[in-house]
């Protein structure tokens, strides 16, 4: 995607936090709200890639209840980011989807401390595009009603992500 794909992908994305009735966005915050926080666009955190195959392992993935959720490793990425090699685990939903948790270094700081999240579509000639500038927050960020997965240790990276969202706090 490019700069002004991603401004029109933020800005639909705002638009349904601040008015749809399915919005994480508790309710009382939704008249202040005014959009969510973002990095600026990073082309350079943009890499289509074959994956290689993982063991198809079934995993147990801690929640921000303090639950757990099962998920099959189905892939593996080697990824260059800032000039270091950085691995990540890539998860099977169920769908042609694949899900990819992370935490960086800008989590706890600019990001929610408890990782963020790509969903990542398979392309037709079998790579994948892994686009940071999508990374989003999971909705436990703005309600404690949600129950989120937590990355796992496998997909907690040594450098900074610095694109998608920010971390939202609420007012006041």
């Amino acid at each position: 995607m490019d700069a002004g794909t991603i401004a029109a992908y933020r800005a639909s994305k705002d638009e349904y936090f601040r008015t749809s009735p399915n919005s994480p966005i508790p309710y009382e915050y939704r008249g202040s709200f005014t959009g969510l926080p973002y990095f600026d666009w990073a082309p350079d955190l943009v890499y289509t890639v074959h994956t290689d195959p993982a063991d198809g392992t079934e995993i147990q993935i801690a929640t921000s209840d303090g639950a757990e959720r099962t998920y099959r490793r189905t892939a593996t990425v080697t990824l260059d980011i800032g000039g270091r090699q950085q691995s990540l685990a890539l998860y099977g939903t169920g769908h042609p989807k694949l899900f990819l948790p992370f935490r960086d270094t800008t989590s706890g700081r600019e990001t929610y401390g408890g990782g963020r999240y790509l969903d990542i579509e398979p392309n037709e000639d079998g790579t994948i595009t892994i686009d940071f500038n999508l990374a989003y927050s999971p909705y436990c960020v703005y309600s404690d009603s949600y129950s989120c997965a937590l990355p796992p240790a496998e997909n907690w990276l040594d450098v900074p992500i610095p694109a998608g969202e920010k971390v939202w706090r609420k007012p006041g």
